[in-house]
């Protein structure tokens, strides 16, 4: 699989590239992930020479300079044009202190923000428009309607929602599917060996729905790249991982372990390995991948090249499996019938464990 081979969105027609350059980093007003103007233009066609063409920004992203960066180069001399390429931003993050109405979901909300980033993108449309969290203050039929008549004028082509609840995201694309307004095509969330938790009903839920998942944050914010060991870590300073974050745990290291272990047999890094096994999940149409630098960036590209076998990724599974929330653990239990009988987990009824049929020996 090379960049270049484009795969649809969701149920949709919109065709993106396998892996989507995240553009969070774009700008040093978030002195913790971003990096400067030139070395973000140097990322970013490097990425779009190689043949991608799928960017995802968002409008609070280091504080708009983002969508700034992205909309600069495409009114440059640009090596592809505008209209070549897939862009995607957000809304709901406020960009105006102080003022209630300046981010959220509402839809006075949502048209100045559009128009925002409109003019900082430099660019009369955006290709995928994000819901970029949950507004609780705001009914979502109102989000959606006012989404759909963003379609209709032409301002936007294709919408999703990212972070969110699995039943909001329900409830939001039958609003749309009942009243004959555009349905949601995409989901952004965060999918990695280290936050497996998302299989539960988020992925799911996707599947069922037609949406295209585009996972962010595929290596942990980098705890996934193999630079973090037990007995060796990068320089304090020099990563957005503190000494003391929750994700440096004893699970996280076993699964750093592993990768390091397939990517010498692969003759790969980690950090590909890690990319390799989120992409390949079903449901998956692309995943996001950040990059400050250019060499970083080229490393993660070479995830499209390597292959992992059915062990190698059953071994990923196996040590990064996850317990999920109730009623998941409990219906592991319980049998399903097919025309052939009743079967659990694949295996006949008469060989299965025993199963309670009552409350009484079920608690």
């Amino acid at each position: 699989m090379s960049l270049d081979h484009y795969v649809t969105l969701g149920r949709s027609g919109l065709r993106v590239s396998p892996f989507c350059l995240g553009c969070m980093t774009f700008g040093d007003e978030w002195a913790a992930v971003g990096t400067h103007e030139a070395e973000s233009l140097e990322v970013l066609s490097a990425y779009l020479d190689a043949g991608g063409n799928f960017l995802d920004t968002a409008n609070i992203y280091t504080r708009g300079h983002s969508e700034v960066i992205i909309g600069d180069h495409f009114t440059g001399s640009p090596s592809v044009s505008r209209d070549r390429v897939v862009i995607a931003t957000k809304f709901a993050g406020n960009m105006h202190p102080g003022d209630p109405n300046g981010g959220g979901a509402g839809r006075k909300a949502i048209i100045h923000q559009l128009e925002d980033s409109l003019r900082r993108l430099k660019t009369d449309y955006i290709d995928l428009y994000w819901c970029h969290f949950l507004d609780r203050h705001t009914p979502v039929d109102e989000t959606m309607r006012a989404l759909d008549q963003l379609v209709r004028d032409g301002k936007v082509r294709y919408i999703g929602v990212s972070d969110m609840p699995a039943w909001i995201v329900v409830q939001a694309q039958y609003e749309a599917i009942f009243r004959g307004w555009e349905p949601l095509v995409a989901l952004q969330i965060e999918y990695s060996l280290a936050q497996r938790t998302v299989e539960a009903d988020l992925m799911p839920m996707a599947r069922a729905l037609g949406l295209g998942v585009t996972p962010w944050s595929p290596l942990r914010a980098g705890i996934l790249s193999g630079k973090y060991r037990r007995d060796a870590r990068p320089e304090v300073g020099t990563t957005r991982v503190t000494e003391d974050s929750p994700h440096l745990t004893e699970r996280n290291y076993a699964i750093v372990d592993e990768l390091v272990a397939i990517a010498e047999e692969l003759g790969a890094t980690p950090a590909q390995v890690a990319l390799r096994w989120v992409q390949d999940r079903e449901g998956v149409a692309s995943t996001i991948i950040g990059a400050r630098r250019k060499d970083q960036l080229l490393d993660n590209l070479g995830a499209l090249s390597i292959t992992l076998t059915p062990e190698q990724a059953a071994r990923l599974d196996a040590v990064s499996e996850v317990e999920h929330a109730f009623p998941h653990p409990f219906l592991k239990n319980t049998p399903n019938t097919t025309q052939g009988g009743t079967r659990v987990n694949g295996v006949e009824s008469s060989q299965a464990p025993f199963l309670p049929q009552t409350d009484a020996e079920r608690w």
